[in-house]
């Protein structure tokens, strides 16, 4: 008698937890980030993995009853190497998300990875706008290149210039912003005197400057790869005296990343960059993100430590839609629509691109009251969708 009152009480608890209990006893959820600890791109993933660090710091380490164990390894920027860690993550170690990508080439190379073993792919920063038609599985929490290129060259050449040169990091990024803001600034009526390209490993700026200045464009915009490349063009633009030409420059945020920018010093000042994330943004998120990221890391925040930050908060929210269920098709079905203020500011979860709707903002760099550079908003472009990647 006893020990059937003593069944039913098990049993009437058991009912009582629920799907909760249930998921505690399941393994924890474990998520494979791939990005570059080491080489020339280290700066970029410690920043990624800080943003990533700091969601579960504030958000704590179990969802919907699961347990989420980060598992971190270094492709050096190689893209060979990212696919070989995105085949190990899930036949070894059998990762429910594959997250991170310092470089497109990486994120291309692990596509076929996510669409075989239906992983959902977080690409944190590699931003070439054809990544997510790569695989049904990725979804993208950075933006991509043409969200900032088309309406950026119509900003440009809605400011007064006739005349503008392009001058980019060779490689798809790079190429495809070339494309995008010549794009945007002939649309306006603007002409393109000259496309140039810099190699990208060990880039030697000085004798494309000095083609720049011969051309004598309006403007001239650059785009570098993130990672203090930025520093070493702008360095090497005062030398060539680009400021005293008379050509106004305009950038991707690359170049002013929030980082690095007071490493550059004063030749920085006066920068136009355009991007989706400013550490000087104006956000009660934002100044809360900012400042627990200072505590946790002794440094600023840029967008790379933005994009990491956001790319869990989508895994944790969907993992709650779902239950702390961890099916691939699931997980993504549940990110698509997501809408959340993030330290950028509002964004979406755009369905047809799997890329998030956001807010492109033309920055200037300034020098503040405490004597740091840092980039303040004074124009914001609203709720911009990838340009080239129509409704399906």
């Amino acid at each position: 008698m006893k020990w059937g009152v003593a069944l039913a009480a098990l049993t009437a608890a058991a009912m009582f937890a629920g799907p909760q209990a249930q998921a505690q006893n399941e393994p924890p959820i474990k998520i494979g980030m791939i990005s570059s600890q080491t080489g020339p791109f280290a700066a970029v993933g410690r920043q990624m993995e800080a943003g990533v660090r700091l969601y579960m710091q504030l958000h704590g380490d179990t969802v919907a009853g699961r347990k989420i164990e980060l598992i971190v390894k270094d492709d050096t920027g190689v893209a060979d190497t990212t696919r070989r860690l995105a085949q190990e993550l899930v036949v070894n170690d059998k990762v429910n998300f594959l997250v991170g990508f310092t470089l497109t080439p990486g994120a291309l190379a692990t596509a076929p990875i996510a669409t075989q073993s239906k992983t959902p792919m977080i690409v944190m920063l590699g931003a070439t706008s054809i990544i997510p038609d790569r695989s049904p599985y990725i979804v993208r929490s950075m933006l991509s290149v043409a969200q900032v290129g088309v309406p950026f060259g119509e900003w440009i050449q809605q400011q007064g210039a006739k005349s503008i040169v392009t001058l980019v990091s060779d490689y798809g990024p790079g190429q495809d912003y070339e494309n995008l803001i010549t794009q945007g600034f002939e649309k306006r009526g603007g002409q393109v005197l000259g496309k140039l390209r810099v190699p990208l490993a060990n880039p030697e700026f000085a004798p494309f400057l000095q083609k720049v200045i011969d051309l004598k464009p309006d403007a001239l915009f650059v785009f570098v790869p993130s990672g203090g490349v930025g520093a070493a063009f702008m360095k090497q633009a005062a030398e060539r005296g680009l400021a005293q030409s008379g050509i106004k420059v305009y950038t991707e945020g690359s170049i002013v990343e929030d980082d690095i920018v007071n490493a550059a010093g004063d030749i920085a000042l006066g920068t136009i960059s355009a991007h989706n994330y400013s550490a000087a943004h104006d956000s009660a998120a934002n100044k809360a993100f900012v400042a627990a990221f200072k505590k946790a890391n002794n440094r600023r925040p840029n967008f790379v430590a933005v994009t990491g930050y956001d790319g869990m908060h989508m895994i944790y929210e969907a993992l709650k839609k779902t239950g702390g269920k961890g099916d691939g098709d699931a997980l993504v079905k549940a990110m698509i629509g997501m809408e959340f203020e993030s330290p950028r500011g509002p964004v979406k979860l755009d369905g047809e691109t799997r890329d998030l709707i956001q807010n492109i903002y033309v920055r200037r760099t300034e020098k503040g009251a405490d004597g740091e550079l840092y980039n303040v908003e004074f124009a914001t472009i609203p709720n911009v969708k990838d340009p080239t990647r129509p409704a399906k």
